[in-house]
């Protein structure tokens, strides 16, 4: 019988840095590791952490910092996160799920179902889901020579202070995709690979068209309920659940460093590419679940797993899944201005390491560098260096 570490009490205040986890432990089943890196995390910049890891050890979680700048409480350990990119990875089930009923051809053109929009009929489903579409990035492409575009305003880069002060706009999945489909490809479909949101806001309208119900719905009838993830929301307006660690955002204005908290904000500006909010708790349940293969036909699981190269050091790119180097670490972190997550697991599902972050974000990405030591730290602590590496980058969510 596997032993759970419960986190810290959050009626107990817990000064920045100082890591908690169950002080009724057993003898040698805490991990004392795994509070250092967290403490080490807040020392790099974090204000706040909090990591849940399942492994043949039991559970154990943990926090340290603080929940909220000027306070003196650590992060919840189960609190709600907005969790970025993560959202790939639910999208891309929910396709697959579609292609495993025969709804959908994972190598059929995607204009079949959504012809509206004038895509080229060489763009596939299965291109959409691994970033290969060539399709232009409507939060930013970052190209070559450093140069980045940006079709709407995002928190980053030089749009960041006009992102702020419109962020409760409400932006509608298909303006996203047209703003994308406006500008140049980045290549012929099929011939590269390069990280676009245009291709997971084209994939939620995919799922809409082929069931005739909202994303959210679906996502609910067919991954959360079913597993239980009753903290999880495909999210409709600018609220999040609580208990919550805070988010910020820094800008400068008439040459002084202002901060806001921006915890309440309306994701629909990067739709399914990140919109999503969920718990420590159900992305481990999520990612074991899918990797155990309890969502997913084994063979849609092993397409979803299939690596193709990215360019990026040790790490290929699946449908929807980063694959790290000799193929043992599955993962797909997420950030969203001032929250971030880790979301990893072993091939068999059997370890899972989630965490949650919140900071103060800015339009130069400066938590960048941080949050890709925070990733390698805490996946080297859990899965002895089988790493997954993946890249930050600009507007990614």
């Amino acid at each position: 019988m596997s032993t759970t570490f419960s986190g810290q009490d959050q009626s107990k205040p817990t000064t920045a840095g100082a890591a908690t986890s169950d002080s009724g432990a057993a003898p040698g089943r805490d991990r004392p590791e795994l509070r250092r890196a967290i403490e080490d995390l807040v020392e790099s910049g974090f204000t706040g952490v909090s990591v849940r890891v399942r492994d043949e050890r039991g559970e154990w979680v943990g926090s340290a910092g603080l929940a909220e700048l000027g306070g003196t409480v650590a992060p919840p350990v189960d609190g709600h996160v907005r969790v970025g990119s993560s959202t790939k990875t639910f999208t891309a089930v929910l396709v697959l799920q579609l292609v495993g009923e025969g709804r959908v051809g994972l190598d059929s053109p995607v204009a079949d179902h959504l012809p509206g929009f004038g895509l080229d009929r060489r763009v596939t489903v299965r291109m959409l889901l691994q970033h290969t579409s060539g399709l232009f990035n409507f939060t930013g492409e970052v190209y070559e020579d450093g140069t980045v575009v940006q079709a709407i305003p995002i928190p980053y880069g030089t749009t960041g202070r006009e992102w702020l002060e419109n962020r409760f706009r409400t932006y509608q999945p298909e303006e996203l995709v047209r703003e994308g489909l406006s500008r140049p490809v980045r290549f012929e479909p099929g011939t590269g690979w390069s990280y676009s949101n245009t291709n997971y806001v084209l994939a939620r309208l995919l799922v809409e068209a082929v069931t005739g119900c909202p994303v959210g719905e679906e996502m609910r009838r067919r991954i959360l309920d079913p597993l239980g993830l009753s903290g999880t929301v495909v999210p409709d307006s600018a609220e999040i659940p609580e208990p919550c660690a805070r988010a910020y955002y820094r800008y400068e204005d008439a040459g002084e460093q202002r901060t806001v908290d921006v915890t309440r904000q309306n994701p629909s500006w990067v739709s399914s590419g990140g919109d999503m909010i969920s718990t420590t708790r159900d992305l481990c349940t999520f990612f074991s679940a899918l990797n155990r293969g309890e969502l997913l036909p084994a063979e849609l699981l092993a397409e979803m797993r299939a690596p193709r190269p990215t360019g990026l050091p040790d790490t290929g790119y699946g449908l929807g899944v980063f694959v790290g180097s000799g193929g043992t670490v599955i993962s797909h972190n997420g950030a969203s201005v001032g929250h971030s997550v880790l979301m990893c697991s072993s091939l068999d599902g059997g370890t899972t390491l989630s965490a949650a972050l919140n900071y103060v974000d800015d339009g130069p990405l400066s938590i960048g560098p941080a949050f890709a030591e925070a990733q390698r730290r805490l996946v080297d602590e859990v899965f002895g260096g089988g790493r997954s590496q993946q890249a930050v980058e600009v507007g990614a969510g």
